[in-house]
């Protein structure tokens, strides 16, 4: 108990936790959800030169300022710093939905990003705050499957919203639903903080923006807007390198530094970042690759694509609420990961056998085996971090690991989109077999509704291309799984505490629901 403040009740707890879910999931759903309104978005807007900034935009700000709020919520107290993320999140959203410009749309989702890196990071980094570890497991688990819905549902949701209203309603809909996790936070989430003198690593916020910004630049643009060898992906390489070797020579020297070198001297947290950057490398092969598929080779709509990604969701959410619900109650966190990521690589072998002659069975039984995986895995990294650095650390901690996932996602989105654009053209040309594809139709364009109008045969060697193409990319995946898979038997075993380790070091204010006061 701590001097002055109370516990949390249990039904404070889930109060609290309510409106955490909502926040992230509003996060986690905004990653995805454009993804289907892409061509109706520029069919309104123009600009389709700038398309892939719509997505760039928002990954490259929601990673620079993941560790940010970490390292903010640590210094100043969460609770601020997690209701700043969902005002600046609902801010992106209105300009995202009045945008009447493809440039206004593109800086209104890095404003999004923005927050959506602070709700990401501090919903876990508050529910640290408030469960005790040994509890924290079916929370976080839940974190996960929601993680798992957010992602898999957002194509579908975002097909469905274009097609029945208008692509701006994808940002509408964040108003009240964020305004609705602002109202109850701001009721019932504890004020947790120090009071000290703080020292703000501003050289270090800089060079890291700058470095990774450079880095993200150069993965996410690299092979789609600008040819790899360009002289201005040499630039962002050069920048990224520069400002990282800075980065790290800055928090050697700062006094309370945004990303604590002294992190990586604890192995539980080694291994981890480790593990979750080689998880998200892998990863985005899956989630990327498994629409194209289905909506080119096996001829799905748009909106009915996010419809077969449910098996994946539902073994994601599955298990994600299972290992929390056994770590809770007193299950080793060790043999998830292990587990988790065994499946992963099962998976991916079975994604790289697909073909055109594949059945939608087939392709469901890989897609369950696989999110099993991804449900095993996710958020126990979270917990093992968590339990494994001192209660100072525990916001820079939970923000270093999910930066090093969101980091192997893009390099996995820069690689294995490289992969797919560099094998498609030489595997079209032999699934064609000398037919020419029709005057003005260009392969890097093509959208399912324009293969329905090419002649039959024409179709069938696109479908074939594509599959190969997937194939090969998936191959490609199965190192990097089997990688994660290795890395994941080095991770430290843990006690968890049943008492949150809050209570024992900072002062907690807590609303008293019954009389409003603090």
């Amino acid at each position: 108990m701590a001097p002055g403040g109370v516990a949390l009740t249990q039904r404070q707890i889930w109060l609290v936790y309510m409106g955490l879910v909502v926040g992230m999931f509003l996060a986690s759903l905004d990653q995805t959800i454009v993804s289907t309104a892409l061509p109706t978005i520029v069919g309104d807007l123009g600009g389709a030169d700038h398309l892939t900034w719509i997505v760039t935009s928002y990954l490259l700000t929601s990673t620079v300022s993941t560790p940010l709020w970490g390292k903010f919520g640590d210094l100043y107290g969460r609770k601020l710093f997690f209701q700043g993320a969902i005002i600046i999140f609902l801010i992106g959203s209105v300009v995202a939905a009045l945008a009447s410009t493809m440039n206004v749309l593109i800086i209104a989702r890095g404003i999004q990003g923005i927050g959506a890196g602070g709700l990401l990071v501090g919903a876990q980094a508050i529910i640290g705050d408030i469960v005790a570890p040994k509890d924290r497991g079916r929370y976080v688990g839940a974190f996960g499957a929601m993680f798992g819905i957010a992602t898999v549902g957002g194509p579908l949701l975002g097909g469905w919203i274009t097609d029945n209203a208008s692509w701006s309603w994808i940002f509408w809909i964040n108003v009240p639903i964020g305004l609705a996790a602002l109202a109850v936070t701001a009721v019932v989430l504890p004020n947790l903080r120090k009071r000290i003198d703080h020292k703000v690593d501003y050289a270090g916020i800089s060079l890291l923006t700058i470095g990774v910004g450079a880095l993200v630049l150069y993965c996410s643009l690299g092979g789609a807007t600008y040819p790899w060898g360009s002289t201005i992906e040499w630039v962002f390489l050069a920048i990224g390198l520069v400002g990282t070797v800075g980065f790290v020579a800055a928090e050697r020297r700062a006094v309370e530094p945004i990303l604590p070198l002294r992190l990586f001297s604890n192995p539980t947290f080694r291994t981890i970042a480790l593990l979750g950057f080689s998880v998200g490398f892998s990863m985005f092969g899956a989630m990327t690759f498994i629409p194209v598929f289905l909506q080119i080779v096996q001829h799905v709509s748009t909106t009915a694509s996010g419809l077969h990604l449910l098996p994946m969701m539902a073994g994601m959410f599955a298990t994600s609420i299972w290992s929390g619900q056994m770590i809770a109650k007193g299950s080793s966190y060790h043999k998830y990961p292990i587990i988790g990521t065994g499946l992963m690589v099962l998976g991916l072998c079975g994604f790289h056998f697909v073909n055109v002659t594949t059945s939608t069975l087939v392709l469901s039984v890989d897609m369950v085996v696989f999110g099993v995986g991804m449900g095993f895995v996710m958020q126990v990294m979270v917990i093992a971090v968590q339990n494994a650095v001192p209660y100072s650390d525990l916001g820079v901690a939970t923000s270093g690991s999910t930066f090093f996932r969101s980091i192997g996602g893009t390099f996995g989105a820069a690689v294995f989109g490289a992969i797919y654009e560099n094998v498609f053209p030489g595997n079209l040309q032999l699934a064609l077999h000398g037919v020419p594809l029709p005057v003005g139709v260009d392969p890097a364009t093509l959208t399912p509704e324009v293969i329905t109008t090419l002649p039959v045969d024409v179709q069938a060697g696109l479908a074939e291309a594509v599959a190969h193409s997937v194939a090969t990319v998936f191959t490609w995946c199965i190192p990097i799984a089997i990688v994660a898979f290795a890395i994941s038997w080095f991770v430290p075993r843990g006690t968890l505490s049943d008492r949150p380790r809050s209570f024992d070091q900072h002062d907690l204010e807590v609303l008293d629901l019954a009389t409003g006061d603090l």
